[in-house]
């Protein structure tokens, strides 16, 4: 980290689920997940049996500016958090990710653009790294352990933070890298209408930004027609102050189950799969419980 960049507050979260014994995510079975966004960066390992924070989860503010070199250092004072010395790590990205290069930067510094993430990530962490969007590993783990369990038609997850990530999926499948929140709403990309970052910047009531929300979930549905939308970030703590406001959409709408944990999830099911192999526990590699073809890593 450049000396012009005043270092970020940095605490451990208390987990969604009650709290492990500590340490414990050094036993088998238990892999550790970073989530990257735009305001923070939040990691734990992971009991992959249960889809379940093994152990508390630590949080630093992301850097500003947000260049690759920053946001390294700060995922490495996640993953130092749990002494997870060479071990495998799997890290979601805001944007669009293929074979573990970032290839869009809507909500971080725009160096990320073309940088070999999972490359820099592994050199720096020391460890065989997995990287991927972040919707997409939270997609994938609310269809393996959340909201979208058992389901088997288009399902479109939705996260809300800064900005809006997408996941979507079909006979279970995912499609990676949708990136719906950048969808024109209103004029405007969909996130800068609807994203809980506009709606505390310009201190919107819930009703006010309920209504975007259903104007946004009204365009995706003529597009896609899913059966369900799961409605994932952190947001969805607090769903029932506004999804029983949003009115006239077909589809099923549920709260992601696995909250704003869901990233950290998906991303250490990612990095197991990618170590497993496909005859691996993951399973079949297409499937949900498997890193996508975007995903990439680096040993």
């Amino acid at each position: 980290m450049q000396s012009t960049h005043s270092a970020p507050q940095s605490q451990p979260e208390p987990a969604d689920s009650a709290a492990r014994p500590e340490g414990s995510g050094h036993l088998t079975g238990h892999v550790l997940g970073v989530d990257i966004g735009g305001s923070g960066i939040k990691g734990a390992p992971v009991d992959l049996v249960r889809g379940d924070l093994a152990e508390e989860r630590f949080k630093v503010l992301t850097p500003q500016p947000s260049t690759p070199d920053a946001v390294a250092d700060r995922v490495r004072e996640v993953v130092d958090s749990f002494n997870w010395s060479g071990r495998p790590v799997g890290v979601t990205f805001p944007g669009v990710v293929t074979g573990g290069t970032t290839r869009t930067a809507a909500n971080v510094d725009k160096s990320w653009i073309d940088v070999d993430t999972a490359a820099l990530l592994g050199e720096r962490l020391g460890c065989p790294v997995t990287v991927l969007n972040d919707a997409d590993a939270a997609g994938v783990a609310e269809m393996t352990f959340g909201a979208g369990r058992d389901r088997t038609g288009t399902v479109i997850l939705l996260t809300f933070g800064t900005g809006i990530g997408s996941a979507v999926f079909t006979g279970g499948r995912l499609v990676p890298n949708t990136e719906l929140g950048h969808l024109e709403l209103s004029g405007h990309e969909a996130e800068k209408r609807a994203s809980t970052k506009v709606k505390d910047d310009h201190g919107l009531t819930w009703h006010q930004w309920a209504h975007r929300v259903q104007k946004y979930l009204e365009h995706v549905e003529m597009l896609f027609s899913p059966e369900l939308f799961v409605i994932g970030g952190g947001v969805s703590r607090k769903s029932e102050k506004f999804l029983p406001l949003i009115e006239g959409i077909k589809a099923e709408i549920v709260p992601a189950q696995l909250q704003n944990n869901a990233g950290i999830v998906g991303a250490a099911m990612a990095a197991r799969a990618a170590t497993a192999g496909p005859a691996g526990p993951a399973g079949d590699p297409g499937s949900a419980a498997a890193p996508t073809d975007a995903a990439g890593s680096a040993g």
